[in-house]
């Protein structure tokens, strides 16, 4: 009997990975999708917290396309590991801090690493040659297979007739003649065959799933490593720059100011460890002050900011509360800040 070949699927939860995970399903070979989770996903945070773009359906892409897949996902923890590709990538940035080709090469690594452990046979992705200008182009696509140590197990349904062979192709465990050939940007060929196959709803591609390709979240890490000794980062670190409006008004210290409910409860899982300012005569957010040394003056200034954001922003005072790490709750009187430099805001 001819045994069912094993495979899994790096699932981000875009349509490319779906598809490229269907056709291979579409053979009978036995698929689980593997997700890596670096502290950069866009799902997930930002999505699930604040009522922007509340008309969206908030879920994790990637769980919900193994769901209609009907296969297994693993979900695995990389933050600490993947910290190396972000500060050290051999292949560089793209246009902001994505180091997209070292990050293919390091997932696909993992991958294949994953697969010796469980005894599969072969790794899928839904690469597509020529859509992405770091890590899909014809002559990076073999680095990734290269480097990684994946070599002939990476197979890419999508771009396949545009490829060497892989040796799953080679060996029979697939059927070449019935993968694709697509290329380019255009991504009209992935819809017409999503429609092809009654997939109907499935994520828009808008810039990728990772907050490293964003300039508004990359100019804010840029600000905190540049007012730190070193790069070094921690997840908190990178979570609290996709929550709330950053300000730094001076260059010993930042403000991170909630801009709704859904944020301010978030960031209140964060007053232990950092100064923090309420407005308390008045609704408004919920201020953490991210900096050391910080004086009475310090923070009578980021309580006139904070006013600034709150429902008592024209009144001729506003009462606020504050405490440090581990001390008692204190009052203060502000009147509110009507101007902001432009660039105090990150």
């Amino acid at each position: 009997m001819t045994r069912q070949y094993r495979a899994v699927s790096l699932l981000s939860g875009g349509l490319d990975s779906m598809l490229a995970t269907k056709a291979v399903l579409e053979q009978g070979i036995h698929v689980e999708g593997i997700n890596f989770y670096t502290g950069f996903c866009v799902e997930g945070h930002t999505h699930a917290i604040r009522k922007h773009h509340s008309d969206k359906i908030k879920r994790n892409n990637a769980l919900w396309v193994a769901e209609q897949l009907g296969i297994k996902l693993h979900i695995v923890d990389i933050v600490e590991a993947y910290k190396d590709v972000v500060l050290n990538p051999k292949y560089g940035y793209g246009a902001h801090l994505n180091p997209c080709l070292d990050c293919k090469i390091f997932m696909v690594k993992k991958a294949h690493e994953w697969i010796q452990q469980k005894g599969f046979d072969f790794i899928i992705t839904g690469e597509v040659v020529g859509q992405r200008p770091m890590s899909q182009r014809p002559d990076t696509m073999p680095i990734i297979a290269a480097e990684s140590g994946a070599e002939e197990l990476l197979l890419r349904p999508l771009s396949a007739h545009n490829l060497p062979p892989s040796k799953p192709e080679r060996e029979g465990w697939v059927d070449r003649d019935q993968l694709f050939g697509f290329r380019g940007r255009n991504r009209k060929p992935q819809i017409a065959l999503a429609a092809q196959w009654g997939i109907t709803d499935y994520a828009q591609p808008a810039g990728g799933c990772c907050f490293l390709t964003d300039a508004n979240y990359t100019d804010k890490l840029q600000d905190l490593w540049a007012h730190r000794p070193n790069r070094a980062y921690e997840l908190d670190d990178i979570m609290l720059l996709k929550i709330g409006r950053h300000l730094r008004p001076r260059p010993h210290f930042k403000m991170i100011v909630s801009r709704e409910e859904g944020e301010t409860h978030f960031l209140e899982g964060y007053k232990n460890q950092f100064l923090w300012i309420k407005t308390a005569s008045h609704s408004g957010p919920l201020t953490l002050l991210d900096g050391d040394t910080l004086t009475d003056d310090d923070v009578h200034l980021a309580a006139q900011i904070s006013a600034r954001y709150s429902q008592g922003k024209h009144a001729a005072e506003v009462i606020c509360q504050f405490a440090r790490p581990g001390a008692a709750l204190q009052e203060i009187s502000v009147t509110p800040l009507r101007d902001l430099p432009d660039t105090w805001l990150l």
